[in-house]
């Protein structure tokens, strides 16, 4: 089964095909600037690699591109449109209406348009992808993989605020958690690599990107995840402020006469490492090199967030009641080694010891906690792309069980 994973944004569009019994990746690429000035990006297992400029007046433009190339007699990896058989979006808010992948249907894009208040800036890009594939290619199947369904395991203890419930109840303001596309694939991945059953172990994931978040997962369920109603909750990341407390808002608010709109632009585009370290920078790599020549604020930055990844990691394992595998991936906690060393300082209460030289290692999957230690620290390089093409791998197989199924979460 060959599958054509999208992930859509507003002005990108990231794809790879996947055939999902050898999950062999047979070609990937970017759409960017699209409807500006569009740029193509493609590669293929065997070898073919293309860079250019390309008008994309809009997503429906930018998917024919993409199904031209992957379909041309020379650089593509499929004859026709109709070798594609599954077509996996990645869909990031479906709030508590979907707790597993679905069949696209009108039904399931009407739900998601309600959902697009608590994900304006990601809701609506993803469901252009989706309009975009259904134009040009109406008799393949759509499934959507949301980012949020895995989390939906969470209880009422951990996903509801301390605010009155009525606003629970009318308008769902509660924690959804993110990244939960990653978190899954990434505690499976880890209970595989040590040889463990996924629903028997406690995992923590710290996906650590310009966006982060840590999810606790126990026994194959998540218990909790640092990121709540929106996306910016949690850590301190590459721009967001992660948490604060509301009342500083309201003085920032009084003294800079700043409205509302002003500050969820500081608190989403000027914080985190950016504004710790007086704008310098919100890459960790730029940071890093920063504070080998002594810039006290990159340093700072850096300091900060090792430290609230740990507190989170220990609240965390406190919730689960103990852990037995502490997981790094995503950007940062996959290629950043010193951020690792500092955030498992903070955890020695654990039991746990990091081999040094391992943790300078670099491969898919690497254990880099040595032989004494009582939790598994583990190195595993993230694939929501491979995730979501088993997800619609699934659905759609289970299509040909249960058809009565088309359109309700799995």
């Amino acid at each position: 089964m060959k599958i054509l994973v999208i992930n859509s944004g507003s002005s990108s569009l990231k794809f790879q095909v996947i055939d999902s019994e050898t999950e062999r990746v047979l070609a990937k690429g970017l759409c960017e600037r699209i409807g500006i000035d569009g740029r193509f990006t493609y590669r293929t297992d065997t070898g073919i690699s293309l860079k250019e400029q390309t008008a994309m007046e809009n997503h429906t433009q930018a998917v024919h591109i993409i199904l031209d190339t992957l379909t041309d007699p020379e650089q593509g990896v499929i004859s026709k449109f109709g070798e594609i058989d599954v077509v996996g979006h990645r869909l990031v808010h479906g709030g508590e209406k979907f707790t597993g992948s679905v069949v696209i249907t009108q039904e399931v894009i009407q739900a998601m348009t309600e959902c697009n208040d608590l994900a304006p800036l990601h809701n609506p890009a993803n469901l252009v992808g989706v309009e975009a594939c259904r134009t040009l290619m109406p008799d393949t199947l759509m499934v959507g993989v949301f980012d949020t369904a895995f989390n939906q395991t969470m209880e009422p203890k951990a996903f509801l605020y301390g605010l009155p419930y009525q606003y629970y109840e009318k308008h769902k303001i509660r924690r959804y958690g993110f990244h939960g596309i990653s978190h899954r694939y990434v505690s499976r991945r880890a209970a595989q690599f040590m040889g463990q059953d996924p629903g028997r172990v406690k995992t923590i994931v710290c996906h650590l990107g310009n966006g982060a978040s840590i999810c606790a997962v126990k026994y194959g369920q998540v218990v909790d995840n640092s990121m709540g109603f929106t996306p910016l909750e949690g850590l301190v990341m590459g721009t967001r402020c992660g948490d604060v407390d509301p009342g500083a808002l309201e003085f920032l608010s009084k003294k800079e006469g700043l409205d509302f709109q002003q500050i969820m632009t500081i608190l989403n585009q000027e914080s985190g490492v950016l504004g710790i370290s007086k704008n310098f920078s919100s890459d960790f790599r730029e940071l890093k090199d920063a504070e080998i020549k002594y810039h006290e604020k990159a340093a700072l930055a850096r300091e900060i967030f090792a430290y609230k990844v740990a507190k989170y990691v220990g609240s965390y394992a406190a919730a689960m009641n103990g852990v037995d595998n502490i997981v790094f991936t995503a950007g940062i906690g996959e290629n950043d080694s010193d951020i690792r060393e500092e955030i498992c300082s903070y955890l020695e209460y654990l039991g746990i010891a990091i081999d040094e030289l391992k943790n300078r290692e670099e491969g898919e999957a690497v254990r880099i906690s040595d032989a004494s230690s009582k939790v598994n620290v583990l190195v595993i390089k993230t694939n929501e792309e491979l995730e979501i093409a088993r997800e619609a791998a699934t659905v759609a197989k289970g299509l040909k069980k249960r058809p009565e199924k088309v359109g309700k979460g799995s």
